[in-house]
């Protein structure tokens, strides 16, 4: 839409003009004072945009995280200064460890008032700067569409990542004849053909290659061009931490995961490997076991790293062969590579995918009445491939990350910033925005109460999602922890929860309680049909500690030692 001159719109109804402009369909938000003249705008927008009120900013930055992964379109977070910003954050770092596109707008205070310390004042350049791409404060209303259009061009383009705008609340007042800008474009490099011709040799010249997959700017089609490259090759294929979904699980090169429950012989395979071709993956602690699979700053491996931003390349390890592309186009371009044939490594390739096999059964019995293997076995049965697991973090987040068999791209969202509180919001978000999928948000009993005020927003819109909380009345990662490098000395860990099945029904939801393993699948059906948002509380014995071992273990083995 291209205003005249002589018409004059208020700094917020450009902002939200801008916002149509660039194909926001959707904006996550906790309302404040300090950008009410956006608010008014957004008043006259909710024809063309859904405006999704949350009730802790934790939230609202949660959910715009998820939106993002599910759509590879900025999620749009709008918060409230200060006390908002803050609550707003952790999100944001999500985004960012999590190659997420998200634009933050946060309110602030009149620019008259800058520099005193006044209400709620905080500079934003400073407090965000470490946490996104690229932080601005709008000034001047005239400006509000370039700098709105620099603000999504840079969380799209390159790496994705979240960009925070800060807007006067004055500003926002102001009266102004700008006209609107045209709509972003990505900009990212595609792959040079020297670059493909280089790994096509150094592939001919493996034994044991192995591909590593993960990161932010993957599409469906970029995942199938890949996969079709691996299957064609039959190279095995690994993904990053929570990044399952790049590869079809069922298909025979998919080789595991690298993360908190990575199989320790894919670990060793890692290690054996001649060649890895790193795509998108920033290979960081959680995908290389601790910095302990690569050696640093050379790994014995020959490395072949891809990824949107040259400055990763070589900053933890030194590839053999660096390219710098989009995950789009270096797919295309190794898809349209003639395939190798007979390559010397298929005896490899289906070694890693009987191991991936084996690991799907369970390490151990499980300990009490309700055994979470037959939980998800049965949801690997009855879902469908396109339904979404929202994941939160903790070790109950072992059972959803280890057993579930991801058959296609973003049906996984979990953070690998290992933040809690994600899951709930994450599934609410994917709900709204696909809400003819089977949306599953699993949560422990510790996350669940980070963000579970979301419940209300979920009942307040009509959003349906399927809550599963794994309640072993701790912090389980800590406990962990603890048993293992302390054992008999547990402090703080121990968690007293309300009955979740009824704290569920106190915002309208539906609850139920699941004890035994039996009871499962029909509390699931009846959650499944419950036409709202829907919680199954699964009480599992505490000595359960992760999908390999028990506190009991743990703490026989440190005492041992």
């Amino acid at each position: 839409m291209v205003v005249n001159n002589d018409k004059l719109r208020t700094g917020g109804q450009v902002l939200i003009d801008q916002l149509r402009v660039h194909g926001v369909d959707t904006i996550f938000c906790l309302p404040g004072e300090s950008y009410l003249a956006a608010l008014d705008a957004m008043h006259d927008a909710q024809n063309t945009m859904k405006i999704m009120t949350c009730r802790q900013e934790g939230g609202v930055t949660n959910m715009a995280d998820a939106y993002a992964k599910l759509t590879g379109k900025p999620g749009i977070a709008m918060v409230t200064r200060a006390p908002g910003a803050c609550n707003a954050s952790i999100g944001v770092h999500t985004a960012m460890q999590d190659s997420s596109p998200m634009v933050i707008f946060i309110g602030q205070v009149a620019r008259n008032q800058e520099y005193r310390e006044a209400f709620q004042e905080v500079d934003y350049h400073q407090f965000y700067g470490a946490l996104c791409k690229w932080v601005v404060q709008i000034d001047n209303a005239d400006r509000i569409p370039e700098l709105v259009a620099q603000a999504f061009h840079r969380s799209m383009s390159g790496r994705p990542g979240p960009v925070a705008v800060a807007l006067p609340e004055d500003m926002l007042r102001d009266l102004t004849s700008a006209v609107d800008a045209k709509p972003y474009k990505i900009a990212r490099p595609n792959a040079a053909l020297s670059d493909i011709e280089a790994l096509k040799g150094m592939l001919e010249e493996a034994s044991r290659p192995l591909a590593v997959l993960g990161g932010g700017g993957w599409s469906p089609r970029a995942c199938a061009n890949f996969e079709t490259f691996a299957i064609a090759n039959q190279i095995p294929v690994t993904t990053s931490f929570r990044c399952q979904d790049f590869i079809d699980n069922e298909h025979c090169c998919y080789a595991g995961e690298l993360g908190t429950t990575v199989n320790p012989k894919l670990a060793s395979r890692i290690k054996e490997a001649d060649l890895l071709l790193v795509v998108g993956a920033r290979m960081g602690e959680m995908t290389t076991s601790i910095y302990e699979l690569l050696d640093i700053p050379t790994p014995k491996q020959k490395l072949v790293h891809v990824y949107m931003e040259p400055g990763e390349l070589g900053r933890v390890y030194t590839p053999d062969l660096p390219i710098v592309a989009s995950m789009e186009s270096f797919a295309l371009a190794v898809k349209e590579l003639p395939a190798l044939e007979k390559p010397s490594w298929a005896e490899w390739t289906r070694t890693l995918r009987s191991e991936q096999l084996a690991n799907w059964e369970p390490s151990l019995p499980m300990v009490g009445k309700l055994d979470m293997h037959s939980v998800m076995r049965y949801l690997n049965e009855v879902l469908p491939e396109d339904a979404i697991l929202a994941n939160d973090a903790g070790n109950f987040s072992g059972w959803p990350q280890r057993f579930y068999r991801y058959r296609r791209y973003r049906t996984q969202l979990a953070p690998t910033s290992g933040a809690m509180g994600y899951g709930i919001p994450a599934a609410i978000a994917a709900r709204a925005t696909y809400p003819n999928r089977i949306v599953l948000g699993f949560a422990g009993d510790g996350g669940a109460m980070m963000s579970g005020q979301e419940f209300a927003a979920a009942i307040q819109h009509g959003i349906d999602p399927i809550i599963i909380i794994i309640n072993n009345n701790m912090y389980g990662t800590i406990r962990m922890h603890q048993d293992r490098d302390y054992p008999g000395r547990d402090v703080a860990t121990e968690l007293s929860n309300p009955d979740f099945a009824k704290w569920s029904e106190s915002f309208g939801g539906f609850g139920e309680v699941v004890e035994r393993t039996e009871d499962f699948a029909p509390a699931f059906k009846r959650a499944l049909g419950a036409g709202k948002i829907a919680l199954l509380e699964l009480r599992i014995d505490p000595d359960m500690i992760s999908t390999r071992t028990t506190l009991k273990a743990l703490r026989e083995s440190s005492n041992k030692n």
